[in-house]
């Protein structure tokens, strides 16, 4: 079998005795295990005759690569200045966060940064920051819920049409959303994601495959959300078929759930490996664009991007079709993604770790809390912030202080108030949990113009 194979039998066939066989033994131990060992070493001795041949190979790529342009491990160390950068909200942004940013502006890919006035202390790269770098992409820049995004559906009913229908609106949350790592939709919605040939082609997406299509239309846990609320709309385009004025609408805030979890996980372990950096950074490491694994990341989390964005798309669908009315505008950004964009007239990879694209003339939402509005956006394309903006409000406190220091009473209290009906949810993603939005939208005012607005009246998070 495969999985006795052993290096001795791999150098036999010529491979230098490098990291070259180490590789291959990995290779085989994931992909080859089961199968017998005589097929395997005629494999193997093909991928070392002709390696060219391979390349781009979903499992002798890494193999191939070995042989061809072997990569030098070698520790990476900071630069002793930083890259240029911007910062967004300064009195607003806690120290521990801005350090971390600095951190990542004194990198080797490092190109040029800015920070969000929602920042605040992450894994990697600060929640809010925004980092553009030379030919490589980090993962945990990119953060682990790859292509987290915001979407917004405004329906063809006045904002009036939600009194009276409390119980049924809520019923329509209750029924059509699943929060969670157990919870998924009863019936199934088939995707053409599902069709994408990454997921053959690419092991590891193709063993996450079952994982995707079980929770397709489903929202993750923790500060995700689906709400109905209402929608004010001080300025409309030409393309819109819609008019100023208030409707109803829901906003829905998630990501590519496991199948994205999987993926960051997989790579920054691998990105770790390759790319040896101070301890203090190590979460920074990157993976260069140029390598085969570089490459598959890529694609995997471009992939995930778009797996997010059709689940959100399938939550909006089951909505709209429990409502029984159509949608006449939607709106929708990723963060926790990187992106290639010119940056100076050089290409080069964005990272938004929590942040928005703001690119001159783009759409948004940026999201408050559970009682504060969220605001409709158009970027303005400023280069100072990297075509950027904040993804919402940001964190004051942290899960645990929230635990603390905010009492369940507290938050019904806020939500009375604020005429707020939460199904789910708990204290850790309260209103005092975050900074104040209309702070954090006036420090922003040269990123983005303010189209509209959005107002939370009945939300559902995972329990």
């Amino acid at each position: 079998m495969g999985k006795n194979l052993t290096g001795k039998d791999i150098i036999k066939l010529g491979f230098p005795q490098t990291n070259a066989v180490n590789i291959a033994l990995g290779q085989i131990s994931r992909f080859r295990k089961k199968e017998k060992k005589e097929s395997v070493l005629v494999e193997l001795s093909d991928v070392f005759n002709t390696p060219e041949k391979f390349a781009g190979h979903p499992i002798w790529g890494k193999v191939s690569e070995s042989l061809i342009a072997p990569l030098e491990l070698r520790r990476h160390e900071l630069r002793t200045s930083r890259v240029p950068f911007e910062l967004f909200g300064e009195n607003e942004i806690d120290e521990k966060a801005k350090f971390q940013f600095y951190d990542s502006l004194k990198l080797p890919i490092a190109v040029q940064g800015a920070l969000m006035p929602d920042a605040h202390y992450g894994y990697g790269l600060p929640i809010g920051g925004v980092l553009a770098t030379e030919n490589a992409v980090i993962p945990y820049g990119v953060g682990v819920d790859i292509g987290c995004r915001m979407s917004l559906s405004v329906f063809d009913l006045p904002a009036g049409f939600l009194k009276g229908k409390d119980f049924m609106l809520q019923g329509i949350l209750r029924d059509h959303t699943r929060f969670g790592m157990n919870e998924v939709q009863d019936v199934k919605s088939d995707h053409e994601i599902f069709e994408r040939k990454e997921f053959q082609e690419i092991p590891q997406l193709k063993s996450l495959l079952g994982k995707a299509y079980k929770q397709l239309g489903s929202s993750g846990g923790g500060n995700h959300f689906v709400e109905f609320g209402v929608v004010e709309l001080n300025e409309v385009l030409p393309e819109w078929k819609i008019e100023k004025g208030t409707y109803l609408a829901v906003l829905s805030h998630s990501g590519s759930r496991g199948l994205g979890a999987s993926i960051a996980m997989h790579y920054s372990h691998l990105a770790t490996k390759q790319c040896p950096l101070p301890r203090h950074v190590q979460h920074l490491a990157w993976l260069d664009l140029d390598t085969h694994d570089g490459q598959e990341y890529w694609l995997s989390m471009n992939l995930a991007g778009d797996y997010a964005k059709a689940c959100h798309d399938d939550i909006h669908r089951r909505i709209a079709k429990a409502l029984g009315h159509r949608v006449v505008l939607n709106i929708e950004n990723h963060h926790n993604f990187a992106w290639k964009e010119l940056v100076n007239g050089k290409e080069c990879v964005v990272h938004r770790k929590g942040a928005t694209p703001a690119q001159e003339g783009v759409l948004g939402i940026i999201p408050g809390s559970m009682t504060a509005p969220g605001y409709i956006v158009r970027g303005k394309g400023n280069p100072l912030g990297l075509n950027s903006a904040s993804h919402g409000a940001g964190r004051l406190m942290s899960r645990s202080q929230c635990k603390s220091n905010i009492k369940p009473s507290d938050l019904k209290k806020a939500l009375l108030e604020h005429d707020v009906q939460l199904i789910g949810g708990n204290v850790e993603e309260a209103p005092d949990a975050y900074k104040n939005i209309k702070t954090v939208m006036a420090l922003q005012n040269e990123l983005v113009d303010v189209m509209g607005t959005f107002t939370p009246k009945i939300v559902r998070m995972a329990r």
